[in-house]
């Protein structure tokens, strides 16, 4: 009785909010409690299975039989699958209803034929607020993630997309100063973020100081966010283009107190000196050295 008392566009949206592509029973079964009801989304209703089977493909690339085991799974990998940018942005607009989702491996080449060079942008784009609400664990090395995705990475951490992220992997991403530049506030931003794996990319002095020290904010902007990196323990930085500035900008972060637990860190094969190098090894060494002295 009390939904024949709602209107033809609100029992609709109820059925909008119901609309699951892993699990469309729900909304179907929902639908189905009226013939007014059944009419009016006789249109949404197959659009949502041609969602579901969308989605069951997608969970096929990746191992699984049905929807439910894609929905339940708490480890999704997606190694060398070929998953094109329709499919990536598929799988962003999943990142509301796989709840138990714990890790998310994508890779891809990120140079070459094979590359995609907007489907991690897509994919990001698609994450509403707190998508992938379990997920700790974000890989997407070797996939082409550029400094668009990056940006658009970004701001699907601002809207409060994988809010427990700890470990994040964006190995031979083919990102650059701009891409780390806008990614870094969304970082800093991360309360529980412990390794951050940046091997292989272009990146440099500019984005390294975005990272690890930005500038203070302009005259009546919001004020920076407090404990930025604060749980990072693991920040690879191999096969960069870091010079000696950028490793003297990290040197001077350290030694101000950045990154608090950070204890492993990775220069090779970056183009700075092995005495600016040392100059940050020193730096966390004795930073090591005066906390186990305080700790005393």
């Amino acid at each position: 009785m009390a939904l024949a008392a709602l209107s033809g566009d609100e029992q609709r949206f109820i059925f909008v909010q119901l609309r699951n592509p892993l699990d469309p029973g729900v909304a179907v079964a929902f639908s189905s409690t009226n013939n007014e009801l059944w009419k009016l989304t006789q249109a949404e209703r197959q659009q949502l299975k041609a969602d579901y089977e969308a989605a069951a493909a997608l969970g096929r690339k990746a191992g699984f039989r049905s929807c439910k085991a894609l929905r339940e799974a708490k480890k999704v990998e997606w190694r060398r699958k070929g998953l094109s940018s329709d499919e990536l942005a598929r799988l962003g607009t999943l990142g509301s209803v796989l709840p138990a989702l714990e890790t998310l491996v994508l890779s891809k080449p990120a140079a070459g034929p094979d590359a995609d060079p907007d489907g991690v942008q897509r994919l990001a784009e698609k994450l509403g607020a707190g998508a992938l609400p379990a997920a700790f664990w974000l890989s997407l090395y070797c996939t082409h993630v550029g400094d668009a995705g990056a940006s658009a990475l970004a701001a699907a951490l601002g809207r409060g997309a994988l809010p427990r992220l700890k470990t994040l992997d964006l190995c031979n991403a083919a990102i650059g100063d701009a891409g780390l530049v806008a990614l870094a506030p969304a970082l800093r931003r991360l309360p529980a973020l412990e390794r951050l794996y940046l091997v292989r990319n272009p990146l440099g002095d500019e984005g390294l100081a975005a990272l690890v020290a930005p500038p203070p904010p302009p005259a009546g902007a919001p004020p920076p966010p407090t404990g930025g990196l604060a749980k990072l323990k693991t920040l690879y930085l191999i096969s960069t283009q870091i010079s000696d500035a950028g490793c003297a900008t990290l040197a001077a972060a350290l030694d101000s107190g950045a990154m608090p637990a950070l204890s492993e860190l990775l220069l090779i094969g970056i183009p700075a000196s092995d005495a600016a190098i040392g100059a940050v090894h020193d730096a966390l060494r004795s930073r090591r050295v005066r906390g186990r002295t305080r700790s005393r």
